[in-house]
Parts: structure tokens; C-alpha cells; sequence
């Protein structure tokens, strides 16, 4: 008897449980953001759990003309408002059961990225948004466009409790309606660092880094700062920088930021031990990039971010994390995951980094407590827990309104309330 293919009985199964046809709606690869990848990422394991394939609607910069794979069905041209009413009559006419949007302000155009709202308000079928960006205290303009957007989904996806709690408080949304389903992460096994090590060319080093899409946001003129007092102290220490600057910021400043740290590196005399990429990274070249480091580091000047992909695929691996306190970060690196310090500060970057490396047994329990919670974010459980709000958004009345959402969907519910992370510095 000839045994059925692991997809065919994924798929019997799907059908089983009535799995929604998802849409999805967001940028895509071969466009380089982080949106682009997360869309592609969560379709991946959603296509994969339910054994089906799901569609694209992809969002284009101005000017773009990306060669998008065959399960993209259209492009949203983002400045063009009947580009957004065609995109609508074809996502009605697409058998999907449910459209997941992947919303971005600056993603959509529009002031606020408002034209996005004519889409939704025209579709016939239910929308569950996740929003990658929750912003407290917003302005009237705002404001009203995040909450028109959340009253024409059936369920909001966020990524932490932070943002949950900011959702509802700030724009008065139904919190009843608000899934928190954290940032997804492949599923990296807890590995030694000496055979990635040599695969960066960094044998025997101890490596400080920071990955992802590159902008002044990011901070790292705090951390370039503090690497010579790193460094006289850890004479085997390197600070790596991977990634290319972000697509947006080079389209309107070049490579300004980029050459500035570099020019800093060169003033502190340091450029032997400083070592920037300059690409965009797949990624298994991130995991093996994380493997291989020490200490991974987060310098980010935004208080209020709600979300970072770098910071969780970084626990996720189970490295000694040391971050700026924002929002996410707290929250991710609480109850001993990581360390936390204070935004703008080199010396307090300097305390943290030391005495990570100073003490074994102070990096093994934060690589330990890291790793196992981030077992909770690889994809595969990511995945079933969109499949919950998916569901959710699909099972609604014609108005698109919850009937009863009850209990919010939630993955980060500690059994007690979370204590901070650790803190160097002043707060």
C-alpha cells in the first residue's frame, strides 16, 4: 500500500477542521522590508499547517516593478487611490475566505496611510489585521485612522501586551477584539558558537552584533561609542554590524548614516575590530550570523516600539540579548531573558556588555531563559494561533462585527505578572 504524502494529509486534515482560505495583504518579497518578509514568513507556515496555498496582494513602492512569484495575484500601486479600489473588486472576486493585512503606517499611502481604509470599507469578506506598529498618545489624524482601520477588521493581531494595552487605552478599541500573537521565529536549535563562528571568519572571537535593515533610528552611534572601553577590557572582542541601510532611508539620504559610523569607527581607532556587511540577509544567514555571536545588541532610540523581528529572532536563538528599554523589549526580556538599558546612554551600554561577558554563569541563565521562552515564537506556533484569529474573523455577520471574541487570544500570558528585565544604568 503505497503511504500518503505528509502535504496530502496535511491537506485532508485542513479540509477536516475547515481551514479559511487566507488572502494576504501587505509588501512582499522580492521587495526588501521587514514587512515584506514577515508577510511571506506567516503565509509560509500557515500554507504549511493547513497543507494549502494561500495569495498575495502586495503593496509597491512608487516607481517599483518587482518580478513577484505566481501566488501574488496583484500589486497596490501605494500612492494611487483607484489602484486601491481595483485591488478591493479583485480580492472580493478571490475565492479567500479571510484577508490578512499586514499594516505598516508608512506601508500604505494616504495621510496615514488612510487609503488603505477605502480598500476595506469596500470588501466583502472579513479582514484580520496585524498591526506592526502601536503608537501611545497619537494625534487626532491618527488616532481616527487607527480606529476606522480596527472597526473594518473583525480581530486585530498585535505582537506584545504593550501594544494591546496601548490599543485599547489610546484608540478605544474593544480589547475583546485584540489578539496578542507574538513576532514569529524559525526554530534554531541551541547549537555551540564555534562552527559559526569560523563560517563568519571570526574564529576564537567573542562577537558583539546587530543585524537587520540599518537607519539612524537604530542607534548604533551609541554602541560605536562604547566599543573602546569594550574592547580594552575584552581584548578578543569584535562588534559586527550585518545588514544594508534600509531602502527608504537610502532613497532619500544614501548611505549618509552608514558613512558616518564608519567615519566614528576610524576617529576611535578601532576599524581592526569593527566589521560592517553591507547586504540584505537571508535568513539563514541571520541565524547562522546570531549562532555565532556572544552578545547581540539592540540600541534602538525608540521608546514606543512595538515590535522588533531582530530582537525576537535574536532570544529565539538563545543569545545574551542587551537592549535599549522600549516598549517590546521590556516585555520581551523580562523574567531574566535579557538586559535592559537606557536609550542614548554608551556608558550604560558598556556596563551591560561587561558584565555579560565577565561572568559565564550570568550568560548561560540568560541564554538558557531566552531560548526556552522563544521556543513559544518559532512558526509553527505562531501559525496555530493566527489560525485562531483567522477563524475568528471569518465566523463574523455581514457587518464584519465580533459577535463574541471573549478571551483574547494570547501566547505571551505568564502565569504571574512578569518582572522587569534587567536594568544597567539609570532609567
Amino acid at each position: 500500500m503505497l503511504a500518503a504524502s505528509p502535504r496530502l494529509v496535511r491537506s485532508s486534515l485542513a479540509k477536516l477542521r475547515d481551514f479559511p482560505q487566507v488572502l494576504y495583504l501587505g509588501s512582499y518579497p522580492p521587495r526588501e522590508c521587514g514587512i515584506a518578509t514577515f508577510t511571506r514568513d506567516v503565509k509560509a507556515a500557515l500554507d504549511d499547517r493547513a497543507g494549502t496555498r494561500g495569495h498575495v496582494m502586495a503593496v509597491n513602492e512608487l516607481g517599483e516593478n518587482h518580478a513577484y512569484a505566481s501566488d501574488v495575484i496583484g500589486a497596490i500601486e501605494r500612492d494611487d487611490p483607484d489602484s486601491y479600489l481595483h485591488a478591493a473588486r479583485v480580492i472580493n472576486a478571490h475565492p479567500a475566505d479571510v484577508v490578512n493585512v499586514q499594516h505598516e503606517y508608512g506601508l500604505f499611502g494616504g495621510e496615514r496611510g488612510a487609503h488603505l481604509l477605502e480598500l476595506l470599507s469596500r470588501l466583502t469578506k472579513p479582514a484580520v489585521t496585524t498591526l506592526h506598529t502601536v503608537l501611545p498618545q497619537p494625534d487626532a489624524v491618527l488616532r481616527r485612522v487607527t480606529r476606522e482601520l480596527c472597526n473594518h477588521s473583525s480581530a486585530v493581531v498585535v505582537m506584545s501586551y504593550t501594544a494591546r494595552h496601548t490599543l485599547a487605552h489610546h484608540y478605544g478599541v474593544d480589547p475583546r477584539k485584540i489578539c496578542v500573537i507574538m513576532h514569529g521565529v524559525p526554530d534554531v536549535p541551541l547549537r555551540s558558537s564555534r562552527h559559526f563562528k569560523r563560517r563568519l571568519g571570526l574564529p576564537g572571537k567573542t562577537i558583539i552584533s546587530t543585524f537587520g535593515l540599518i537607519g539612524p533610528d537604530k542607534g548604533i552611534e551609541y554602541l560605536i561609542e562604547a566599543l573602546p572601553a569594550i574592547f580594552a577590557r575584552h581584548p578578543n572582542a569584535v562588534y559586527v554590524m550585518l545588514g544594508e541601510t534600509h531602502p527608504g532611508i537610502r532613497r532619500h539620504s544614501g548611505e549618509a548614516y552608514r558613512d558616518s559610523l564608519a567615519q566614528r569607527v576610524h576617529e576611535l581607532g578601532i576599524g581592526d575590530r569593527v566589521f560592517f556587511e553591507n547586504r540584505y540577509l537571508a535568513d539563514e544567514e541571520i541565524v547562522s550570523a546570531l549562532l555565532a555571536t556572544d552578545v547581540y545588541v539592540s540600541p534602538s532610540l525608540d521608546p514606543n516600539q512595538a515590535v522588533s523581528g531582530t530582537l525576537s529572532y535574536a532570544v529565539a536563538a538563545g543569545r545574551v540579548v542587551v537592549a535599549t528599554s522600549t516598549a517590546y523589549a521590556r516585555e520581551l526580556l523580562a523574567e531574566g531573558r535579557g538586559m535592559v538599558v537606557p536609550l542614548r546612554d554608551s556608558e550604560a551600554l558598556v556596563d551591560a556588555i561587561d558584565a555579560v561577558l565577565d561572568d559565564s554563569d550570568v550568560r548561560r541563565a540568560i541564554e538558557v531563559a531566552a531560548y526556552r521562552f522563544g521556543r513559544r515564537m518559532i512558526w509553527r506556533n505562531v501559525a496555530r494561533e493566527y489560525e485562531h484569529a483567522l477563524d475568528h474573523g471569518r465566523r463574523l455577520d455581514e457587518r464584519h462585527v465580533v459577535r463574541s471574541f471573549g478571551r483574547p487570544t494570547v501566547l505571551l500570558a505568564p502565569a504571574r505578572p512578569a518582572r522587569e528585565p534587567i536594568t544597567i544604568g539609570n532609567s
